[in-house]
């Protein structure tokens, strides 16, 4: 069963988030709400993320802020922000936010549609990385010789895991690609680009990783380095 990715909703004002919730309630993932920055920092310390929709203009700490404390810890400076803003801002407006690590930059009243196409693209790509890291968890199990461990393979024999784990691994490579073709088709933003040709090099290394542990292709020991 494939879990669903958690999407952060910042924001002050009550209304605002009800309105992101209903825009976003047919990606069907779960959606968690944070009404300061503070408590969109306290949410980021447990959970992982796969978006970040973070308003700029909030009392205390702002989502400028808030935004550079998020890119400072090791945990969460990955996980891509929208910043939204009802600010008629200027391009100076515009380039701080990208320079606290906004992927994108979306003044209100947005495009309902729009801001829904943007979130799914990043609750893809992250659903990609969370079954690339299962793939390479059983991998590095199959490596370590814990290949009869692995979770749903206990019974297996070694031929008969690698051929389950090239089979999904198949399945991921064939998924990535169809977004990858998906982005150059939309003109996507070049962050959602970029972290989709990054997907796609991981699962490079490790279908060379998992080829290499084929009969005949020689030792594992080469293998150990890709990983």
């Amino acid at each position: 069963m494939v879990q669903k990715a958690k999407i952060l909703l910042v924001d002050d004002r009550p209304e605002n988030l009800l309105a992101l919730e209903a825009i976003l309630s047919a990606l069907d993932q779960t959606l968690v709400r944070a009404s300061s920055g503070e408590e969109a920092l306290k949410a980021l310390l447990t959970d992982d993320f796969a978006v970040i929709l973070l308003d700029v203009q909030m009392p205390g700490m702002d989502g400028f802020e808030t935004a550079a404390h998020i890119k400072r810890r090791e945990r969460t400076r990955d996980i891509p922000i929208i910043f939204l803003t009802a600010i008629n801002h200027g391009p100076h407006h515009t380039f701080r936010g990208y320079a606290a690590g906004a992927v994108d930059y979306i003044s209100k009243p947005f495009d309902p549609w729009v801001l829904r196409a943007k979130v799914s693209v990043f609750v893809e790509l992250y659903m990609k990385n969370c079954q690339l890291r299962e793939q390479a968890a059983l991998l590095r199990l199959q490596l370590e010789g814990g290949g009869g461990k692995a979770a749903g393979a206990d019974s297996k024999e070694p031929a008969g895991l690698l051929a389950e784990l090239s089979a999904r691994l198949a399945a991921v490579e064939e998924q990535a690609e169809a977004l990858s073709k998906q982005l150059d088709d939309e003109s996507a933003d070049a962050a959602a680009v970029a972290t989709a040709a990054h997907l796609e090099r991981k699962l490079t290394g490790l279908r060379r990783a998992l080829d290499a542990l084929e009969p005949g292709t020689g030792s594992t020991s080469s293998v150990s380095s890709q990983n």
